[in-house]
């Protein structure tokens, strides 16, 4: 064991921890009725699950902010460049539990986003 020890130099920390994300905006869109555009932005993402949660974030305040408890997610598209990641999410908002299968109540989500340090709108 003592062998392994030998491999970092003394006193140094050998573990990288990643950069916390940060978020730089949520844009939203009321495109018809109850179909809704957000634009987010984010640094520091490891990938295209952060963007698509920040959106998701994003869509279940406003849903709980036009008085509605659900959502249904129909895409999103993940851009990144030059370490900005971007994501353009399309959603649908309604009073009660939706269709289909990428539904999301929206207190839960909102909580579970304000748990972890997720902004929203």
């Amino acid at each position: 064991m003592a062998a392994l020890g030998a491999c970092a130099p003394s006193g140094q920390d050998v573990s990288r921890a990643a950069p916390a994300p940060q978020y730089l905006g949520i844009e939203t869109q009321l495109l018809d009725g109850d179909l809704v555009n957000f634009q987010v932005a984010m640094r520091g993402a490891s990938g295209r699950a952060d963007v698509a949660q920040f959106a998701q974030c994003a869509a279940a305040q406003y849903t709980l902010i036009r008085g509605y408890g659900f959502a249904r997610h129909l895409r999103t598209n993940v851009t990144e460049q030059g370490g900005l990641w971007r994501g353009d999410a399309i959603y649908t908002i309604s009073p009660a539990l939706p269709r289909g299968l990428k539904t999301i109540d929206a207190e839960v989500v909102a909580a579970h986003c304000a748990e972890n340090g997720i902004p929203a709108v």
